[in-house]
């Protein structure tokens, strides 16, 4: 069995900055990334997905966004060109192709299980597999029942599929909102919620909203110890999402009460004929090879940690999880800070501090 000091589940922007933080330690990481290249899951977002970031604060340590315009806002294959590019550059071994199945402890470390059935003894493990792989599919009032088409929007590409039909998208957050918009230019449309959707301006004063946080210290503040639970967030909007739920297209409602077939009951009573429900109802972290782990996850399967680091598995630790830290521990601009901290925990650990 091969042996190494840190392996690093999870070959995306977490991952990836993961690595970068334990060379700076002189640590040597493998990369484990179980799709066949280096880019996360950004490959697999929607067809017209666009960073509300702009190119200046969408970047991994090490390498700014190459964008000769910074305040421009990024196009989802614009940022897997990018990781592609950062994974091409990191004196690193990534693996891909790598899917690990299991961690296990074996007392002075841990033996990473693949599928396939290969094996490697490692001293550290960091999780940094982010969140794509587990869509969230709350129990929604006669879901179930419901006989029409019900996807995530971790399966929604592009609205051509849903041209003329009747579409229900389901959740109050940024994916939600642009899907709902985008589908409802060739179909009728209802962005179904439990509450109104919360705004908040792209641009404030002349400058972006990330300027503002960043320059005053609420992008990196640590504020994720102090949560019970991660706060919703609110749509970041230029104007055109509000102005689009005004115009109805698409139309808001509150949240569907049951299903009769395919036709979804709403509050005030009425039954309609509904062809999809599109789920825009967000992630978990993605983490099941760490079920056999005694510790490292709660009973309802998540992570146990202080700021990334596992609160009862020496050696373990975390990178990308939402709100680890901060507001920007699961961004590009934000997982970089974090890696830092938790490849100076990891160093500390092998010297045997």
């Amino acid at each position: 069995m091969e042996h190494i000091d840190v392996a690093v589940i999870g070959g995306g922007q977490s991952g990836l900055a993961t690595a970068h933080a334990l060379l700076r330690r002189r640590l040597r990481p493998v990369v484990l990334e179980a799709s066949d290249r280096a880019a996360g899951s950004w490959p697999h977002y929607y067809d017209s997905l666009t960073l509300f970031s702009p190119a200046r604060y969408s970047s991994l340590p090490g390498m700014p966004f190459p964008d000769a315009d910074r305040d421009r806002y990024p196009h989802r294959d614009e940022v897997v060109a990018y990781l592609t590019a950062y994974a091409d550059r990191l004196d690193a071994d990534i693996r891909t192709g790598s899917r690990v199945t299991a961690v296990r402890s074996t007392g002075d470390g841990f033996a990473v299980e693949l599928e396939g059935g290969g094996r490697l003894s490692a001293r550290a493990v960091v999780a940094a597999s982010g969140t794509f792989g587990h869509p969230h599919r709350p129990a929604l009032p006669g879901l179930e029942e419901f006989t029409g088409q019900v996807m995530h929007a971790a399966d929604y590409r592009s609205p051509a599929p849903f041209a003329s039909r009747r579409v229900v998208v389901v959740g109050a957050g940024n994916s939600a909102v642009q899907i709902a918009a985008e589908l409802a230019e060739t179909a009728r449309v209802t962005l179904a919620t439990r509450g109104p959707v919360k705004f908040a301006a792209q641009r404030v004063l002349g400058r972006d909203l990330h300027f503002w946080t960043t320059r005053t210290g609420l992008d990196a503040a640590p504020l994720g110890r102090f949560l019970a639970r991660p706060p919703a967030q609110p749509v970041i909007d230029d104007g055109r999402y509000r102005a689009a739920l005004a115009a109805g297209r698409p139309d808001w409602r509150p949240l569907f009460t049951g299903a009769d077939g395919a036709k979804l009951v709403w509050p005030d009573g009425q039954r309609e004929e509904v062809d999809a429900i599109v789920l825009a109802t967000g992630y978990r972290a993605d983490l099941p090879y760490l079920a056999g782990l005694e510790g490292a996850l709660n009973a309802a399967g998540h992570p146990v940690h202080r700021g990334g680091v596992s609160a009862a598995v020496p050696g373990l630790a975390f990178v990308g999880l939402e709100w680890q830290r901060s507001l920007s521990s699961n961004s590009l601009r934000g997982t970089g800070r974090d890696a830092a901290r938790i490849a100076r925990r990891i160093a500390a650990h092998l010297r045997g501090r």
